[in-house]
């Protein structure tokens, strides 16, 4: 009719998930997401940076992919190269390096030539709720295996592989978050790292390891990375700066084989991932980066003891809590019976927000008794404000006593 809108309704794909509502802002305590402190961010070094950057070949900027490719630039592929040879203890070239835009692009391109509907995922139980949902939104079957403060149980991963080929059934990947666990913030030890290599070897089933968080251990050194072990490219590995630097960066990496990389590019189909963004940050990292890290490292853990500190003063041993070495989470477990999904909105009124647990979930029931807090944006006495608040709240609503 005439003066009326188009009517998309019965236009719109009918798989879509129910409609997002306007954005009205960050709460007041927000212990959601995976936001970095602000105080954190290198604004001077970034100036630096972006200075010399500006003073560099303007085709870099005129042109897709003009230094490197569709992988990204090669400065920054180095840089990562360099990084997870000394870090992790990988050793690949340039040309088994990506660049995407975050980590969030990793995991889809890697499901995008992997995963058809009704193909099967073996995850951790407790995992990324992004890689979950897209798993999801792919209708992969997940299996998920339990785990305990040393990563993932290869007994269980062990028996649901044997389960799962009885059956016929070839998993597509063990998907793991071996290093500072998302979101219980547990390490794997070195001897389940080299189990699990030895199960993917065995059932034929290559691990795809995220290790978006290794950068953050408060103290010291920890294991290698799955891949480092792996001399068959039986490991997909991704990483990310968006958790060392911020989320604004949206910069993560894929390391694959090239019969597995070329099959990435074919479906990156981006015209490229932001190329100031590669250079800036590939310019500040390889001048500080060994500065950055440890005064970020150092800002964790002191908030990480703050806002274990503020749950045990508020909410006594009513709540529990496994401490993580590095991160920038801890996953609560509420008294029984409780479900986190109850408590959102009531805290929300309350300018409280944290991530409930089945959202973290391979099954949401199982997490229905737990909430993930990220202690990385608030500061310290808004932690304590915020967690003290957060108390009261589940207490009017009989969550705690």
């Amino acid at each position: 009719m005439p003066g009326n809108g188009l009517d998309y309704s019965t236009l719109f794909n009918r798989n879509l998930p129910p409609p997002s509502g306007p954005w009205e802002g960050h709460p007041k305590y927000n212990f959601i997401g995976g936001h970095s402190d602000p105080d954190m961010v290198p604004m001077e070094g970034f100036i630096e940076s972006a200075n010399r950057v500006f003073r560099g070949d303007p085709r870099n900027i005129s042109m897709y992919n003009f230094d490197g490719g569709p992988q990204g630039i090669i400065p920054l592929r180095q840089f990562v190269v360099d990084k997870l040879a000394e870090h992790r203890g990988i050793n690949v070239t340039t040309d088994e390096v990506l660049i995407t835009s975050g980590s969030g692009l990793a995991i889809e391109l890697i499901n995008e030539i992997l995963l058809e509907e009704g193909d099967t995922a073996i995850v951790e139980a407790f995992s990324f709720s992004g890689a979950l949902g897209n798993l999801r939104r792919r209708k992969v079957n997940i299996v998920g295996i339990d785990v305990d403060e040393d990563g993932m149980r290869m007994d269980q991963l062990g028996q649901a592989l044997d389960d799962l080929r009885n059956r016929g059934v070839r998993p597509k990947y063990i998907y793991t978050i071996p290093t500072l666990q998302n979101p219980t913030g547990t390490v794997m030890s070195m001897e389940r790292r080299r189990q699990m290599l030895e199960l993917s070897e065995e059932y034929g089933v290559p691990i795809f390891e995220d290790e978006c968080y290794a950068d953050l251990i408060f103290e010291g050194e920890y294991e290698n990375a799955i891949r480092s072990l792996d001399d068959t490219n039986r490991v997909l590995h991704i990483g990310s700066f968006s958790k060392s630097l911020g989320p604004g960066t949206r910069l993560g990496y894929v390391v694959a084989s090239w019969d597995v990389m070329s099959r990435l590019l074919s479906r990156k189909n981006d015209a490229g991932t932001g190329v100031m963004d590669q250079m800036i940050v590939g310019d500040y990292f390889n001048h500080h980066y060994e500065d950055h890290i440890l005064e970020m490292r150092s800002s964790l853990k002191r908030k990480c003891d703050t806002l274990s500190s503020a749950l045990r003063e508020s909410f006594g041993p009513s709540v529990d809590f496994y401490v993580p070495r590095g991160g920038m989470y801890l996953w609560v477990k509420l008294p029984e019976g409780v479900d986190s999904r109850d408590l959102v909105a009531p805290a929300l009124r309350e300018g409280i927000a944290f991530n409930p647990g089945p959202d973290w979930s391979a099954d949401p029931d199982a997490a229905a008794g737990y909430i993930r807090l990220c202690f990385a944006l608030p500061n310290d006495d808004e932690i304590w404000e915020g967690v003290e608040k957060l108390a009261d709240v589940f207490r009017a609503e009989g969550a705690v006593p």
